[in-house]
């Protein structure tokens, strides 16, 4: 373990409990920046669009000040999300590049701390945004904000319920897009939420993957998610119809572009660039399909980081599709 040089009042403060590593690796695990992509894709994404399709000069500065608030207030909700797992029992192995209470790098008091307050430096960027672009994005990011903070907060607990998936769907992905719209047109369109819906389902299958490869240990602790309720069957097609949903509403709206007159924005045929994403998710849906085999199941422990993958490379491809769109 690697020695801190932050000396003991930094130690103290964050409630080391093992031999101390160093303060960035203790905020590296804290923060999980592996799981940023799934909610700043949507930002730059709908940032793109909004210069893109919606005509407007994109503001430099008000772009990655919305991203950089997203980090914070994503951040901010998974080190609650860590918290209350922890209380549920429900985290009690850490991963290699998570864990930082059950570690015990962080006491669950302190993390409650530390999530209070990115939440709250959040709230504020927040409303410095809402200053600059109008009370559209107040609704939206006060949503936004609620969804995270209950995700796994009683008396809601919406992770707990059931309702996880659709909390991500909305949160990392049709939210966050048309939020990062505002900002730059300080108006509402359906354009970010639609066209965003892609990214959404994969975000989704990303927290089912995880939620599928947890389901005994959920169910002993009486936590319900879809993937528990599907049970192992289900939960194979619920994640076939999430990877394969994603391509399928792009294929929709491309064609609704080309064969009705009347659609509005059109999305241009350059999406269907997503598609050099398609053997990795033929890939994943095989390594899901392979669970109940040794091999297999070595490979499903880690299909939500493969998925994770998918999603990132797909919201690249989606916003270069914007880009290159533009350009010619």
């Amino acid at each position: 373990m690697v020695e801190s040089r932050t000396g003991p009042y930094v130690s103290e403060c964050f409630g080391m409990t093992e031999s101390r590593p160093s303060f960035l690796k203790v905020c590296f695990i804290t923060i999980r920046p592996f799981a940023l992509p799934a909610s700043t894709m949507p930002v730059i994404f709908g940032s793109i669009a909004a210069a893109v399709v919606g005509g407007v000069k994109l503001n430099y500065f008000l772009f990655v000040l919305s991203l950089f608030n997203m980090v914070v207030l994503h951040s901010g909700a998974n080190l609650l999300s860590d918290v209350n797992d922890y209380k549920k029992g429900l985290d009690k192995v850490p991963t290699p590049v998570s864990g930082a209470i059950v570690r015990g790098y962080i006491k669950p008091q302190s993390g409650l701390i530390a999530s209070a307050g990115l939440i709250a430096v959040g709230f504020c960027i927040g409303l410095y945004l809402v200053y600059r672009v109008g009370l559209p994005l107040l609704v939206i990011g006060v949503t936004g904000i609620l969804i995270g903070i209950f995700y796994t907060l009683e008396p809601f607990a919406l992770k707990y319920h059931a309702l996880g998936d659709f909390a991500v769907f909305l949160d990392f992905g049709i939210l966050g897009a048309l939020g990062a719209w505002i900002v730059q047109t300080g108006r509402l369109s359906w354009v970010p939420a639609v066209w965003a819906t892609p990214m959404s389902l994969l975000v989704v299958a990303i927290v089912h993957a995880n939620n599928w490869r947890d389901v005994q240990g959920d169910s002993k602790s009486r936590i319900y998610t879809v993937a528990s309720i599907l049970g192992d069957r289900g939960s194979f097609f619920y994640y076939c119809f999430l990877i394969f949903g994603a391509f399928g509403v792009i294929v929709l709206l491309v064609l609704f572009s080309l064969l009705i007159p009347s659609f509005n924005p059109k999305m241009p045929y350059t999406f269907l660039m997503i598609f050099a994403s398609f053997p990795l998710a033929l890939r994943l849906v095989r390594q899901g399909g392979r669970r109940k085999e040794q091999a297999g199941l070595r490979q499903f422990i880690t299909l939500d980081a493969g998925t994770s993958l998918l999603g990132l490379f797909f919201g690249l491809l989606s916003t270069a599709s914007l880009i290159i769109y533009l350009i010619i």
